[in-house]
């Protein structure tokens, strides 16, 4: 007989907002990389914007189908259910985000190591000859504004709903932003016959988007292995791991306390102890952990 899962009363609305958020993210991403692809031309940070663009389809893809895992009850095969998917959706994106970043980087330098020289052509409408790069300042411009947004929107739901992915997404959105304002300045600068601006300004953001993919990924990485659960934007403890931690070993004092994170679940085990009568994590007073439902279970190992 399989148990029903699904997600905790406290969390189904944020979890539903996120999930239309994300297929806006989907919508809009398409509508850029269409856009870029077509204005794009020769210019290099428009090129890598674009596989940029292309790579931010993953993290909102991997919510999606996480979040129908997740809901889904365990059974035969999977006896702890599907809280682990959300995790592994975290290391896909987070490999996503290091991924932009590392791809800046080797085009930007390859390409002023090489010095190429860039150059934009014009195109004739009504009997006027039009500069491409007009097309391609517009583009950039359109596909900063949706990135931005959007990131704006996921942080707060990323922290409510404890969710590592959401979180990455909008690290992805924040890199996407970025490169397009470094795209419209590496554009401009070429208009000014600047051919080094173009890359230039590709270079500049891509170390802090492998920061970024690098942080995620060691959290991604250290979840999937059992280690304990860590914050939204860092490998140290979270706040609530600790509260969690610093309970039981108030109740059990000569025990040892293990813990590790499942999705956006804390499991905690007490080794050297037993669990007292009628003991229940539902009344357990834990000190500053507010959302409850963070606490899926705790075991005892005598």
């Amino acid at each position: 007989m399989s148990e029903k899962k699904g997600h905790p009363a406290e969390i189904r609305s944020d979890m539903a907002a996120a999930l239309r958020l994300e297929w806006w993210n989907i919508g809009w991403t398409i509508s850029i990389i269409i856009v870029m692809g077509l204005a794009m031309g020769g210019s290099q940070a428009m090129k890598t914007a674009w596989v940029e663009d292309s790579l931010g389809l993953i993290p909102p893809i991997a919510f999606l189908v996480a979040a129908h895992f997740e809901a889904r009850p365990s059974n035969r095969r999977f006896h702890y259910g599907f809280d682990r998917v959300n995790g592994l959706g975290f290391m896909i994106a987070a490999v996503a985000l290091a991924a932009v970043g590392l791809f800046l980087l080797k085009d930007a330098v390859t390409v002023l190591l090489s010095a190429e020289h860039v150059t934009v052509g014009t195109v004739r409408i009504w009997g006027r000859d039009i500069w491409l790069g007009w097309f391609m300042l517009a583009a950039q411009a359109y596909a900063t504004i949706p990135p931005l947004i959007i990131g704006h929107k996921e942080l707060p739901l990323a922290t409510r709903l404890r969710d590592k992915l959401i979180h990455t997404d909008a690290l992805m959105n924040k890199a996407n932003w970025q490169t397009g304002i470094a795209g419209f300045l590496g554009v401009a600068g070429l208009g000014a016959g600047f051919w080094w601006a173009d890359s230039v300004a590709a270079l500049l953001i891509s170390g802090s988007i492998i920061w970024d993919g690098w942080k995620a990924l060691r959290v991604a990485v250290s979840e999937l292995v059992d280690g304990v659960p860590c914050e939204l934007d860092g490998s140290g403890l979270s706040g609530e791991a600790k509260a969690v931690a610093s309970a039981l070993r108030k109740q059990f004092p000569k025990s040892r306390v293990l813990m590790r994170e499942t999705g956006r679940y804390i499991r905690a085990e007490v080794v050297g102890a037993t669990p007292p009568k009628g003991f229940d994590i539902k009344t357990l007073d834990i000190p500053g952990l507010d959302d409850r439902w963070r606490l899926d279970s705790v075991a005892f190992r005598p």
